[in-house]
């Protein structure tokens, strides 16, 4: 019999190492081989192949159409993504094939379609993709192997959409007994909507805090998936990484000066798929006890292309630079260092040039291209600014921190760590009011449940 004489039957793709199996995107080409080794001879028919990907949505949910009826409705949703067949060994005239004792090796190739979806494997849905091949034989029932490929379709961070600044405020009146205890207010932001796993997001933060009673900020990245089916939803929400801050007492104010949340191993968002989707967002929230959590959420796209050392990443630099001067982080010291003198800088010759009505080119061996470059030979021999314009312009323009808290409280050293402020200054005695820390922060566990 065949099964008596079939050794090994497996699918082997190109590219695959010890261990290591290769990974695919939309428009490449899938090659590999079908591996058969026969311990001896043996009548063959067919040898077909079948790859296919698909997206498969499922979920039950129970009715009741009365007091005592009750029923489980059942959505179901499915979409073909890809879809190729090949015969790698026909009969040559309708007969079996007999083939020899030894190993033998069929290729095969095919090319993906330039649009897919990430694998993805979710509680109420999944993403999957594998090339199954079937050997007939007469008479005997058919031999089935199979391997699964993963796909990750790539996400480009390098996007202004996705480097662009995200920042949101909420406020909340903390009630006990219907009697008003304060407001609680929060304001987050960060530094662009777009990262990569592994990345760290630095969250810029103050939360407010006019009630009576401590209050607990935290912050957590939360993965959302979306299943659709027949018109209906099912989502599941799961807290992908999580932190807490320090408790912030009565009538005190915190600051976080870019507190660091490093974003796991996770996948990619998922767009563009007709029955799921996979999207992200940071949560900053406050606990405020006998009131339900004070809650802020900003938008993340997780992407598969890490942000870019130039090119957009000089984009990035500026929105970044722009984001701390408006969070009053970027301010200039009290005595700025003078700038050195021109003739220090710049040698005679170039000075020369400078101020001839026809300035001499670059030499073209330097030349380098792209907006950025030409953004620095456009004002390359330009003199530097005077010391008085710098001290004009950054008294009379810049209260950098005027707009998050008075100056006693700028010069708190633990507000620059994050740690609670007191919102009045130093104490009658003369000296800075120490912050007070009020119970404890909360366990891994008790984060994930809360969110």
């Amino acid at each position: 019999m065949l099964f008596d004489k079939v050794k090994a039957f497996a699918v082997q793709l190109d590219g695959a190492t010890a261990g290591v199996e290769p990974v695919f995107s939309g428009g490449q080409v899938v090659a590999g081989r079908v591996l058969l080794e026969l311990a001896g001879a043996a009548r063959v028919g067919t040898l077909k192949l079948r790859a296919r990907g698909r997206a498969h949505v499922h979920w039950t949910e129970s009715r009741s159409a009365g007091s005592s009826t009750a029923y489980t409705q059942s959505y179901s949703e499915r979409v073909e993504v890809v879809s190729h067949r090949a015969t790698l060994l026909p009969p040559d005239t309708g007969e079996p094939t007999t083939l020899p004792a030894g190993h033998h090796e069929f290729p095969f190739s095919f090319q993906l379609p330039l649009t897919l979806v990430t694998s993805f494997e979710g509680k109420h849905g999944s993403v999957r993709y594998c090339i199954k091949a079937t050997l007939h034989r007469p008479w005997v029932p058919a031999r089935r192997t199979r391997k699964v490929f993963t796909v990750i379709e790539p996400v480009d961070i390098n996007t202004p959409a996705l480097l662009a600044p995200q920042a949101g405020a909420r406020e909340k009146v903390a009630r006990s007994w219907y009697c008003n205890r304060g407001l609680v207010s929060l304001s987050a932001k960060i530094d662009r909507k777009g990262y990569t796993p592994g990345e760290v997001i630095p969250i810029f933060a103050e939360i407010d805090n006019g009630s009576t009673r401590p209050v607990l900020p935290r912050a957590a990245v939360v993965q959302t998936q979306t299943f659709m089916a027949r018109g209906a939803q099912k989502q599941k929400r799961a807290v992908v990484a999580s932190l807490a801050g320090e408790p912030v007492g009565p009538g005190r104010r915190a600051l976080w000066q870019g507190r660091a949340l490093r974003i796991p191993p996770v996948g990619p968002s998922i767009f563009h798929c007709r029955v799921l989707h996979v999207g992200y967002s940071l949560k900053v929230c406050v606990d405020i006890p006998g009131t339900s959590k004070l809650l802020l959420e900003l938008p993340l796209v997780i992407g598969t292309v890490p942000l870019h050392p130039f090119g957009s990443r000089s984009s990035s630099v500026g929105s970044h630079a722009s984001f701390l001067l408006d969070w009053g982080l970027g301010a200039l010291p009290e005595h700025p260092e003078a700038p050195p003198d021109y003739s220090e800088v710049v040698t005679e010759e170039v000075a020369v040039a400078s101020q001839s009505p026809f300035p001499l080119l670059p030499d073209p061996r330097m030349s380098l291209e792209g907006p950025y470059f030409a953004y620095i030979q456009e004002f390359r021999y330009r003199p530097p600014p005077l010391y008085s314009e710098l001290i004009l312009g950054s008294t009379q323009h810049q209260p950098w921190t005027a707009d998050l808290m008075p100056r006693s409280e700028q010069e708190v050293p633990g507000a620059w760590l994050g740690a609670d402020v007191p919102k009045h200054g130093p104490s009658a005695s003369g000296g800075t009011e120490l912050p007070v820390r009020w119970g404890t922060s909360p366990t891994e566990k008790d984060l994930r449940h809360s969110f």
